[in-house]
């Protein structure tokens, strides 16, 4: 026995009787084996489906479509609209009331507005309006309003001068003893006002604020002196060493001095006792009265003009 062939050989041997004496899968020449086209007729859906499909698709696009058409029918509309506003004769500009005015006229604050008779109301720019009055020195506050629909409505508030300040040059100064503008003589501006003096025009620039609190100072001053039963002020003279008042009518020099509010006030009551005691003449000789002296309550030093 062969003990080289392994087990089981002879049952793995090929039966050859079982195969086929010729294949079954033979190719034939001529023939392709792709696919047979389809007509294109019979690849496209039918009808029935494709109105389906888009009925369902303008029903699920109708919002954004119909939102589209609004859209743009208000941006249309809204030009129109404009248009119709910014042309339209009925918004022109027929009036314009002016409210507040008193040193002004009513024509001089007109004369301001960067607008004129005739502009579209809806034109205008209330800002630009605003700024322009408030270049003016005489306006401390301007407000510009549209009334629909041709009026518009100014309404101002005006500084008002309460002294002339003397400083190389006179200037109408406001109670909070800001200067504005520059005194036009001429035209009555600074009338019946009394003058400050002794602030240099160095310090309004350099220091504006310390050149303002001096000047209250002598409002102060002027308007303790007007309280009383005493000559009209002309002028008040700031210095260093005190404050000097000038009457209007003879010039009389009153040495007031630096003096809190209550320490004026002893020295007014000392002027208002010599004043009492002159006689006319004595008064209308009377050139210089010092009742600024704390040292001697009771002392006055008076000076008078030859007769």
């Amino acid at each position: 026995m062969d003990r080289s062939r392994p087990r089981g050989a002879e049952s793995a041997r090929i039966d050859d009787t079982r195969l086929p004496r010729v294949s079954r899968m033979t190719l034939r020449p001529g023939r392709s084996n792709r696919r047979a086209k389809t007509p294109l007729r019979e690849r496209l859906p039918a009808p029935r489906v494709v109105v389906d499909a888009c009925g369902r698709a303008l029903r699920r696009s109708a919002p954004a479509v119909l939102a589209l058409v609004a859209a743009g029918g208000l941006i249309t509309a809204g030009r129109h609209g404009y248009h119709w506003l910014t042309h339209s004769p009925r918004f022109a500009v027929t009036q314009v009331e002016v409210h507040g005015e008193t040193t002004l006229t009513e024509d001089a604050v007109r004369a301001r507005l960067p607008f004129a008779a005739g502009a579209n109301i809806f034109k205008i720019d209330t800002g630009d309006a605003e700024a322009a009055l408030a270049a003016d020195p005489w306006i401390a506050k301007a407000s510009v309003k549209r009334r629909l629909p041709h009026t518009v409505v100014v309404d101002i508030v005006e500084r008002r001068p309460a002294a002339v300040i003397a400083a190389e040059g006179l200037y109408l100064a406001d109670a909070a003893g800001r200067p504005f503008k520059v005194a036009d003589v001429t035209a009555g501006e600074g009338k019946d006002l009394p003058i400050i003096s002794g602030v240099p025009r160095e310090l309004f620039a350099e220091a504006p604020e310390q050149a303002a609190a001096q000047v209250r100072d002598g409002l102060a001053i002027l308007a303790a002196w007007a309280e009383g039963d005493r000559p009209r002020a002309g002028e008040l003279k700031l210095a260093p060493s005190g404050a000097t008042l000038y009457t209007y009518d003879d010039a009389i020099a009153v040495k007031v001095g630096v003096a809190s509010p209550d320490a004026l006030a002893g020295h007014l009551a000392r002027f208002d006792a010599v004043w009492a005691a002159l006689s006319p003449d004595e008064r209308r000789r009377l050139r210089t009265m010092r009742v600024d002296n704390d040292t001697r309550t009771d002392l006055v030093t008076v000076s008078f003009g030859e007769p």
